[in-house]
């Protein structure tokens, strides 16, 4: 799988390393040119950014995760970094479900506008009175939409953090609004705008001011 590192301390590697997981037709490059990595610079903090370029047509396979584990989580918890995954739209979706599959692995997760499943699954939570009295049912291999509620609705309480970050006019915020329930009110940030990187860039922003500086 490829992927480039942004190190923000050049002289070193730092200890915490965020892996940077992009959306449908969005490249690695989009990261940095979006402003990730000059945010970091700015706030002078030791934390890497890895931007991983997805092969998105693997998703229903989940050879995806498999790679992105092997190729790029594992080498850097064997050189003792923590590593948190951070994921846009369709990458958010790949977090979480990365998360649901592989919970030792992470620190926490940074979902900005995250896609989290077709509007009939979400409606369906919302007709069983919340995600607290839904039962996801059994479930396949490869029905990654019901694998990330039931994990949002099961994870342990000593789960790495889950950051929560979308724009009011996001055509997925009803969604986002139904996963916020489920976290503590210091973790989702909501502001103005929509599915786009302005948006998410400021959002990235506030995820940095409140989780590392």
């Amino acid at each position: 799988m490829r992927s480039f590192i942004d190190g923000c301390r050049h002289q070193r590697v730092a200890g915490t390393r965020i892996i940077c997981l992009p959306g449908a037709y969005d490249s690695p490059l989009d990261f940095r040119e979006a402003g990730f990595s000059s945010a970091v610079a700015r706030r002078g903090i030791a934390l890497d950014l890895e931007y991983v370029d997805l092969d998105l047509q693997h998703l229903g396979d989940r050879s995806v995760l498999q790679r992105l584990r092997s190729d790029v989580v594992l080498p850097a918890r064997e050189a003792g970094i923590a590593c948190w995954l951070a994921g846009i739209s369709l990458g958010g979706m790949l977090a979480l479900d990365y998360a649901a599959t592989y919970p030792q692995d992470l620190s926490g997760l940074c979902l900005l506008a995250p896609y989290l499943g077709n509007r009939m699954l979400t409606a369906e939570i919302r007709a069983a009175s919340g995600l607290a009295a839904w039962e996801p049912g059994e479930l396949a291999e490869t029905d990654e939409e019901r694998r990330i509620w039931r994990y949002i609705k099961t994870r342990p309480r000593d789960s790495g953090p889950i950051y929560l970050g979308f724009g009011r006019a996001d055509r997925f915020a009803e969604s986002h609004q139904l996963l916020a329930g489920s976290l503590p009110e210091d973790c989702v940030t909501v502001i103005e705008g929509g599915h786009e990187w302005p948006t998410w860039t400021a959002l990235w922003e506030n995820f940095l001011d409140s989780r590392f500086v």
